[in-house]
């Protein structure tokens, strides 16, 4: 990897910081933290060494302290490091999440407003799918308890597979055998060969259309945002009451807003320049 200019090289170096009022250990691993930015979404041991200035013992130490506090993912295959979208708690700018949820929500208020139904935003993490953004359409309960934060493997939603089905056939093998977290609305338990032919039907209609996987009283409608080369940065889903709304009905209404709104998502993030805050390839 060529070493340029980073942000990191302005960090103030841990041997330069008052040892009686700081912990050094503490600033350096802010400092691994801060070699990932603009150009230096992955790096292995040695491209955070070069960045930071650190010796690779320290930085090996760091990384994985980091991986293991769920700061960092760790590409076993390639030997790289990434942020994860955990690092938005402490309000890095490299994963500006508020400020695409700041893109998403009028939009996705436009699409509820449009169709009259509850709309999810949601992103790939690792395996999972991670809500970042939520309307409820009206005042009902639709019975399964989605939040923003709420996480599930992406597999065993609609709105992950809407996703899943557009990633390249690698990446999408490497998500589809990763380690699942806990879902935090129950655990659904689908054939892999069910889930392949339903990824390759996604990715031939260009949408997902199914009974919820978690409350089959509920149809669910999902379509990916697509970055210009056709990469999924993200999906958006709408979902409604069977006893209110058909299959039929359901495509008819949303299927073209769905699409839509996922278009003008798509085009705000790239003007914004947010792109790498929504994306987490694998």
């Amino acid at each position: 990897m060529t070493t340029k200019k980073s942000p990191a090289t302005e960090i103030t170096d841990a041997k330069k910081l008052d040892r009686k009022s700081t912990v050094g250990s503490l600033a350096k691993g802010f400092k691994v933290l801060e070699a990932f930015s603009v150009g230096y979404e992955q790096m292995t041991i040695s491209d955070v060494s070069k960045v930071t200035g650190l010796d690779a013992g320290t930085v090996f130490r760091n990384l994985n302290t980091l991986v293991d506090l769920g700061y960092l993912k760790k590409d076993a295959d390639a030997k790289l490091f990434r942020l994860t979208f955990k690092v938005l708690d402490l309000g890095f700018h490299a994963i500006g999440r508020s400020d695409v949820r700041d893109l998403v929500l009028p939009i996705l208020r436009g699409l509820v407003a449009h169709v009259g139904e509850a709309a999810s935003f949601g992103v790939l993490e690792g395996a999972d799918i991670l809500y970042l953004e939520r309307v409820r359409g009206g005042v009902a309960r639709l019975g399964v308890d989605i939040r923003v934060g709420t996480r599930v493997p992406a597999y065993t939603s609609t709105i992950g597979q809407a996703l899943l089905a557009f990633l390249p056939a690698r990446d999408q093998d490497i998500v589809l055998h990763q380690l699942k977290t806990q879902s935090d609305v129950g655990v659904v338990d689908i054939p892999e060969a069910e889930i392949l032919s339903s990824l390759k039907q996604i990715k031939k209609d260009g949408y997902a259309l199914r009974a919820s996987y978690f409350n089959s009283s509920l149809h669910v409608l999902a379509v990916p945002v697509l970055d210009r080369d056709g990469y999924p940065l993200a999906s958006i889903s709408v979902v409604a009451p069977s006893v209110r709304v058909s299959q039929d009905d359901m495509l008819a209404m949303a299927l073209e807003p769905a699409r839509t709104a996922a278009a003008e998502i798509s085009k705000a993030v790239r003007a914004s320049g947010s792109v790498s805050s929504v994306l987490t390839k694998t």
